[in-house]
Order: C-alpha cells, then structure tokens, then sequence
C-alpha cells in the first residue's frame, strides 16, 4: 500500500518527522509532497523545496528514506483543481495522510481515502512558531531533527528570517 502525505516543511520538524513515522506504520512505501514548492523567501515560506527536501532526507534513517520518495507540489490558485495537479505529479496512491481539513474536504469529495495524522505537542510544534523562534534567537533546536537543525544552520535560517 502506498500513501502520500504533503505539507510545507517550514521547516520539517519532530510533528513532521513522527507523521511520517505515523504514516509508514500505515503503509509500506510513502510519497512526500513538498506543498509550495515554488514559493519560497517569503514570510511565511522562507524555505525553498530544496532546503526543504534536504531537511527531510538528512533527518530520516536510510532504512525510512528507502520507502519514501519526495516530490515537489506547487501551489496553484485553483482549490478545485489541485488535487487532480498533486495527481500529475505523483504516482498512484491509495490513502493520503493528513490533519489539514481543507485537505480532507478536497480529496474526500474524489472519493480518497484520508487518515489523520495524530499531532504531537502542537501548542509548540508549529512551523510558524519555530520560524519566530529561530528569528528571536529563542530555544528551538530540539523542536527539529538534526538534520533539520544543520541545514537551519548552515543556509544561517536566522539571518533569512530576519530579512525578510
């Protein structure tokens, strides 16, 4: 069985790293959308589908990174449509693993079958409060993999944040 599970990544920290561990208990191979993938130096998508997929990869095991493949999912400004461009760029799958409701709604009405992730720690575990974090020069490397971590700090995440 294969699932599929998308998000942004910004940036792929411990709630990212135990939904794909969550989703892997579910299915045998999983396909990761990088969602946004062609947005990235803004506030609110600081990261590009690059970074991001180098996040991910250096923060699974080689035995996970063998049942995942990663591929980038652009934003469109169609909702209708996007499920069905997801589908252009990823191959078959049977179930998608998500939390985000707007997701479920999408691909419930083409009749997919969609799992909620369980959230971990959410009051800390967001994507946003880590970015400000990271900006304030607050605690946040252990809300992130390492490998997460060293890309933060080799592309100085700190110093984009503040920039932008």
């Amino acid at each position: 069985m294969i699932g599929l599970l998308i998000g942004r990544f910004q940036p792929f920290h411990i709630g990212h790293l135990d939904a794909v561990k969550f989703a892997l208990s579910n299915v045998d191979e999983l396909l990761i959308g990088i969602g946004s993938s062609n947005k990235s130096n803004e506030k609110r998508n600081p990261f590009t589908a690059d970074e991001r997929r180098e996040m991910i990869e250096s923060s699974l095991d080689d035995a996970t990174l063998k049942k995942v493949r990663i591929y980038y999912i652009p934003d469109v400004d169609d909702h209708e449509r996007w499920t069905y461009r997801v589908d252009e760029i990823v191959p078959r799958y049977d179930v998608v693993f998500s939390n985000d409701e707007f997701t479920h709604t999408l691909f419930g009405k083409r009749g997919v079958r969609v799992i909620s992730v369980p959230l971990k720690q959410r009051e800390i575990l967001s994507g946003t409060d880590i970015r400000v974090r990271i900006k304030e020069d607050q605690d946040w490397a252990e809300l992130v993999p390492k490998g997460t971590q060293k890309v933060l700090l080799k592309i100085n995440a700190k110093n984009r944040l503040t920039n932008l």
